[in-house]
């Protein structure tokens, strides 16, 4: 990639940029001037180089009730940007690094994060809701009229610069593309693909729920089943289609309402077993430099999922696209 030059001029004060704001839930996004305040302690400020939008974005963009239905606010989570400043207590990022913001932290601190186990990070998960990671409401976007505008999931990408805690933020090998390595973000990283086989219509299967119906195909059901929506009774359907004795069923999906899900305990009891996975299991400051070493090395596809490249004024465009089908991953450039 290009190397990105910066002068020490704006350390330490606000940045004036454009970014695509969402004011109300479900409209349109509009581009404006924002001022963007310079990192505190533990916290980078980083130039957006290229973002892409994910079904996470939409869900929120859609949001009209509950505690993250906060509004104006900046979405975007799937970025690459370049180090600009820094805060205090800030350790192995400086300016010009090429990083990742991720919505999943890493405080590198805790029991868990320390831990082989999983990738939870007990210091920090629990909190969604937050603008920022370590101070709250506390924002450091404001609008042309000094406005607070609201973070997202702390990275809020779609703007030229953010400001990021370093808990989220992955320093990545210059060598990879700028735009596939946005994919590692969350894309990728959440749910890797590996190819589908046979595909099932809900609409043809008559009286037969979708489990039946796999388990007929399947002679009994399915060694590992996926649930990649956030729909409880979806939830129950990929456990009803595992394997007795032996399934394993992977939750992915995220449930906005936090609904129940009702199992069999029988078939629990039979060696059936149900896993849940944030951020596909991985730890991002160890992982997501695995993987770009996986795609310099030829051993990664990312080529296949980005079907659009656009500028970032025509951001709205890759919401019509995505909302109605005809895209994976839209990236938008900045500058182009």
């Amino acid at each position: 990639m290009d190397k990105t030059s910066f002068s020490s001029c704006n350390k330490g004060k606000p940045i004036r940029c454009k970014a695509a704001i969402c004011r109300k839930a479900g409209e349109a996004l509009v581009i404006e001037e924002i001022q963007v305040d310079p990192p505190q302690a533990y916290e980078v400020r980083i130039k957006i180089i290229c973002t892409s939008l994910c079904h996470t974005d939409i869900t929120f963009w859609k949001l009209t009730h509950g505690p993250r239905a906060k509004f104006p606010k900046i979405l975007g989570h799937e970025a690459v940007g370049v180090v600009e400043s820094i805060g205090e207590h800030v350790d192995g990022f400086k300016q010009g690094d090429v990083v990742l913001p991720v919505f999943y932290p890493q405080c590198e601190e805790c029991k868990d994060c320390k831990s082989p186990k999983s990738n939870w990070c007990a210091r920090f998960c629990d909190d969604f809701l937050s603008n920022t990671r370590r101070y709250g409401t506390s924002s450091r976007f404001k609008d042309s009229s000094g406005e607070i505008i609201h973070h997202h999931i702390y990275v809020s990408s779609f703007s030229e610069y953010t400001v990021v805690d370093i808990a989220h933020l992955v320093k990545i090998s210059p060598e990879i593309p700028v735009h596939k390595a946005a994919l590692l973000s969350c894309c990728v990283s959440t749910g890797k693909r590996f190819g589908i086989t046979d595909f099932v219509n809900t609409a043809s299967c008559g009286e037969k729920t979708i489990s039946q119906v796999i388990k007929e195909m399947t002679g009994g059901g399915v060694d590992y089943s996926f649930e990649c929506i956030g729909l409880a009774s979806l939830m129950e359907e990929a456990f009803n289609s595992s394997r007795t004795g032996s399934g394993k069923t992977v939750i992915l999906g995220m449930e906005k309402n936090a609904s129940p899900i009702s199992l069999d305990s029988r078939a629990i009891i039979r060696g059936r077993s149900v896993h849940g996975s944030l951020f596909g299991g991985l730890k991002p400051k160890l992982d997501i430099p695995i993987l770009v070493d996986r795609y310099l090395k030829k051993e990664l596809n990312l080529d296949g999922f980005i079907t659009h490249e656009i500028s970032f004024e025509e951001i709205n465009k890759a919401f019509d696209l995505l909302v109605e089908g005809n895209s994976i991953r839209c990236i938008m450039w900045m500058d182009k």
